[in-house]
């Protein structure tokens, strides 16, 4: 009776941990840096969950700034950015490029601070999955994108392997630094200023991200580029 007993409570606790350790669904390992291995980082307690609005509220609080004074020097709605530090939604990457410029910090803080390393390798089995919101609110924002290089530290520019939906979105975007865009698979129209293209793999593009610019998927497929920003934050 008492080996029945042994069996039954160590296979309840089992199931206790495979539920504590079972991953949420549509977890963001890109924008949630407690769920980022940092080589050199020893047992002890667990460090406290830090989503990339917590980020973004700590730097503009560092800086001494409200959200009106953010919305003031971003040009981005207060209400928005709101939601962006309540980690409601998650603005897209030229928005964030105005926040780091904002308050003076790297994009890089934001997405994923890293650590101080000459050199850090991301194997393609171990890429952070970057879609909080799961496969439907990724395609309604038109593209999703995964950070290639998370764990580098004082970074000056940032790659990412950028999958672009299909999507009616038209909207221009204008911020400091600039783009260079490699396709992989599909169609990517891009457009800066007046000058429109559709890029096909293999064909790249660089350009000002000064310019009004769009790049979005040209076909009814879904797209993958590589792309690697410069945001011109020193």
């Amino acid at each position: 009776m008492k080996k029945v007993g042994t069996k039954k409570a160590a296979s309840k606790k089992q199931k206790i941990q495979e539920v504590h350790h079972r991953p949420e669904e549509g977890y963001d390992l890109l924008t949630d840096s407690s769920r980022i291995h940092h080589p050199g980082a020893g047992g002890g307690h667990p460090q406290k969950k830090e989503n990339l609005g917590d980020r973004i509220r700590k730097a503009r609080e560092m800086r001494g700034l409200t959200v009106k004074d953010l919305s003031s020097r971003t040009g981005i709605r207060e209400e928005i950015l709101t939601r962006v530090e309540t980690n409601d939604i998650i603005p897209p990457l030229g928005e964030l490029i105005k926040i780091g410029k904002a308050v003076e910090m790297k994009m890089g803080f934001f997405i994923s601070p890293g650590a101080e390393q000459t050199m850090t390798v991301v194997r393609r089995e171990a890429r952070p999955v970057i879609s909080r919101y799961g496969k439907k609110r990724s395609e309604q924002y038109g593209y999703s994108y995964e950070s290639l290089a998370p764990e580098k530290g004082n970074r000056f520019m940032e790659p990412f392997l950028v999958t672009l939906m299909p999507t009616s979105e038209q909207e221009l975007s204008t911020h400091d630094g600039q783009e260079f865009i490699f396709v992989l698979e599909g169609e990517m129209k891009a457009q800066v200023g007046q000058q429109a293209e559709v890029l096909r793999p293999g064909d790249a593009i660089y350009y000002d991200s000064t310019h009004p610019h769009l790049v979005k998927c040209a076909g009814d497929r879904p797209t993958k580029i590589l792309a690697v920003l410069y945001t011109g934050n020193k």
